[in-house]
């Protein structure tokens, strides 16, 4: 089963386009990662400093191996100082399955 998650944070005043430029640089290499199927990176529409990160990896094992992945420290490490949160926001999901949810027509 694919493992996903959203990813939350806020970028600080002032610092939205470094976050920007790490992001950019981020997500080229994890969207490289073999068992990477999705990392869209958004922006709340009324506030361009609040980022939504929508995560897909093929299963736990590939999300393991992109939580290890060697760019990934030095990431958090320079993101840290540039967000209002201590750390990114992690929400996982799982897929509504039949039976579940609000009924049909």
């Amino acid at each position: 089963m694919n493992k996903t998650l959203l990813a939350e944070f806020t970028a600080r005043e002032g610092a939205a386009d470094e976050v920007a430029h790490l992001l950019r640089e981020y997500a080229r290499k994890v969207r490289k990662e073999v068992g990477n199927l999705t990392f869209e990176v958004y922006t709340k529409a009324s506030d361009s400093r609040a980022y939504w990160i929508f995560e897909v990896y093929q299963d736990e094992a590939a999300f393991q191996w992109h939580l290890r992945a060697p760019y990934g420290a030095p990431f958090n490490t320079a993101l840290a100082p540039l967000i209002e949160e201590d750390a990114s926001r992690l929400t996982f999901l799982d897929p509504m399955t039949s039976g579940h949810g609000p009924a049909g027509p």
